[in-house]
């Protein structure tokens, strides 16, 4: 297959000048991928008070909706799931979501021969498009 960039049309809009993913061969390249849904700032599993600001999240929420996007933008790129060797997380809380973050990430990536390789950071914020801040931010690489 030719190399390109790929735009989905069901996943969330990227928040700057770059595409969900990029074909390199036989490899995918996704785009760091957040939780919003297209066409909505809302963030899943986020709680804001009366003033528009954030009183709790869900990692489990975020990861779910961001793992639903990543779904979407592989199947619209003509690969799936099983396909993804490499993952790369950026949490904003590790203390407080470590142990959600591993029982959640173990559902979609169980042991076995497709469990993708892993590497996780902390960093002090992520880009939200809005005004809630997100705590979850996954990408990924695949065989196209």
């Amino acid at each position: 297959m030719p190399d390109h960039a790929i735009r989905s049309d069901a996943a969330a809009e990227p928040l700057g000048p770059y595409p969900h993913a990029r074909r390199a061969g036989a490899l995918l390249y996704l785009s760091g991928i957040g939780p919003r849904k297209k066409g909505s700032p809302d963030i899943p599993g986020a709680v804001v008070d009366a003033s528009g600001t954030l009183a709790d999240y869900s990692i489990e929420a975020e990861m779910r909706s961001c793992f639903e996007n990543i779904r979407t933008v592989l199947a619209e790129a003509g690969s799936r799931w099983e396909n993804i060797v490499d993952v790369q997380v950026f949490l904003t809380n590790m203390k407080r979501d470590w142990k959600d973050y591993n029982r959640v990430y173990a559902e979609f990536f169980p042991p076995g021969p497709h469990q993708p390789t892993r590497t996780t950071v902390e960093v002090s914020a992520l880009p939200t498009g809005g005004n809630t801040p997100i705590h979850f931010e996954i990408k990924v690489v695949a065989l196209a």
